[in-house]
């Protein structure tokens, strides 16, 4: 098969059936092999009963999953990276804000540039400022800490993959914004960028809120920090409560130092718990000794939950 188009989708039932007229149409055109691969992530309106109709005139072409409730993009599209059997893996937003006129070009940069991935650029954007502001400072951030510094848009829903790439990554929690990420820490360096064009919703209205650049910029951080110490977390606690121990002790050694000139003096009256390096050295070594701990604690668990990316699934096509 040469593609598997994936869609994970919430009350989008206005949009799936010109959606999909729309694959089918650029499908046919250019002779692919395919699959569109529906992700129902818990609608509430009549998404599901739009995609069984879908599916009852294309059985060979659609497939689908339904969600008991809402989990999010990142588990609905790991869901549907589990069942992808192309050759190419392409996934979309159901809102037709993401062209399916896209995917044959994508699907050449992946079969004849020998990209493993390729990420579109939503240049010209149809957001409001208070959307595309926080984005552009949110695609800094995360060009600098991941070093892919040729993506403009990590967060855009319009990818291609090959299949062997979706197969060795995992996506939880809110992970979808960093999937170009997930790949190069997979061993997938070739990322690559296609400028693509971006439409106006047509129906409904926004699924997310300004919250998502919040919980966008905390999960970068852990997933730069698993990435890099995930392994051996004892090089980050380690070094870190080593240094606040080595200040810790400096500090000691000055009030002790302190203390025997008194007394050698022959002055007693100065405490030692008059002095601010008492505090410095009792916090700092007690911050050392804490750090040491959650290194080794790490060092012991494994930071994989089995249970982690299972969903409850009502109904599958």
């Amino acid at each position: 098969m040469d593609i598997s188009v994936v869609i994970p989708l919430y009350n989008e039932a206005e949009s799936l059936p010109e959606l999909f007229a729309w694959i089918e149409r650029v499908m046919k055109e250019h002779n692919f092999s395919y699959e569109v691969i529906f992700i129902n992530d818990g609608s509430t309106d009549n998404s599901w009963e739009v995609i069984e109709a879908l599916k009852s005139k294309n059985p060979e072409v659609v497939h689908a999953v339904k969600f008991r409730r809402n989990y999010g993009k990142s588990p609905g599209l790991n869901c549907g990276f589990q069942r992808a059997k192309g050759d190419v893996v392409i996934t979309m937003d159901a809102d037709l804000q993401d062209s399916p006129d896209e995917i044959p070009e994508l699907y050449r940069m992946i079969t004849e540039d020998g990209y493993d991935l390729v990420s579109g650029w939503k240049k010209k954007r149809y957001d409001p400022l208070s959307k595309t502001i926080p984005t552009k400072l949110f695609n800094a951030t995360a060009r600098k800490f991941s070093g892919i510094t040729n993506l403009h848009d990590f967060n855009c829903g319009l990818k291609a993959y090959k299949n062997i790439v979706i197969k060795n990554i995992e996506i939880y929690n809110d992970m979808h914004r960093y999937i170009p990420y997930l790949a190069k820490i997979a061993g997938f360096n070739k990322i690559g960028e296609k400028v693509v064009h971006h439409q106006a919703r047509k129906y409904g209205t926004t699924k997310f809120g300004l919250n998502r650049f919040v919980n966008g910029y905390l999960d970068l951080i852990t997933l730069w920090f698993t990435s890099k110490f995930g392994k051996k977390p004892m090089h980050f606690f380690g070094l870190w409560g080593s240094v606040m121990f080595f200040i810790g002790f400096i500090a000691l050694v000055i009030v002790l130092g302190a203390k025997l000139i008194s007394i050698c003096t022959g002055d007693l009256r100065p405490l030692v718990t008059n002095s601010p390096y008492f505090y410095v050295s009792l916090t700092a070594m007690i911050l050392g000794t804490q750090m040491f701990l959650a290194g080794f604690i790490g060092e012991l668990i494994s930071r994989d939950s089995p249970n982690r990316n299972k969903y409850k699934i009502e109904t599958e096509l």
